[in-house]
């Protein structure tokens, strides 16, 4: 897409963010929530989030918000810091135009910078026809080297239905013996140009 910039999300970037996940809470199963997030909830996601971890929005060159991706931590215990988890949204109306692709990239790069090794995504799926899933974060995170590691059958309830979620993950880096430490992002965001 031309013109896409990507940029390190604020708070300023709630209210966009809060509407491009809002059709994915109200119409689809791709995400668990029921209720969609007001943009002062979303700006308070942002702030936990931008603490240690990336959190990237994405813009035409008008200024319209297309999407967004972030990483959060994996679990919460040290020894999975050099883990995290991956998520992603993007515009309905601008799917298949290559942000989401673009968007994980600068993810993936800033990740890299941080020393984070393992990207895991969980990733809703449906073995019968749903019109609520069609199955495509699969095969988008297949398409970024991800694989699938683990299922987990009727797990999630919604829409009067139960849904199957994968992990899927990517390694990101090489896994050594004396391992160097994870560094928050804030401190490799200036040398990244974000």
């Amino acid at each position: 897409m031309d013109e896409l910039r990507i940029a390190v999300a604020t708070g300023n970037d709630a209210a966009d963010i809060a509407a491009i996940y809002a059709p994915y809470v109200k119409d689809t199963a791709i995400t668990f929530e029921y209720e969609a997030p007001s943009a002062q909830e979303m700006s308070a996601r942002i702030g936990r989030v931008s603490a240690t971890y990336p959190w990237l929005i994405a813009r035409d060159a008008a200024g319209a918000a297309l999407g967004y991706a972030y990483a959060n931590s994996y679990y919460g215990r040290a020894a999975y810091a050099w883990c995290v988890e991956t998520s992603i949204y993007v515009a309905r109306d601008a799917r298949g135009q290559g942000v989401g692709t673009t968007l994980y990239q600068e993810l993936e790069r800033s990740l890299a910078a941080q020393g984070i090794l393992n990207l895991y995504a969980c990733v809703t799926i449906t073995s019968i026809p749903d019109a609520r899933l069609d199955n495509g974060s699969v095969a988008f995170h297949e398409r970024r080297g991800y694989h699938e590691i683990g299922r987990f059958p009727n797990c999630g309830y919604k829409f009067g239905r139960w849904y199957d979620t994968v992990w899927m993950e990517r390694d990101l880096g090489e896994h050594v013996i004396a391992q160097p430490a994870v560094q928050p992002f804030p401190q490799v965001r200036a040398a990244l140009g974000l």
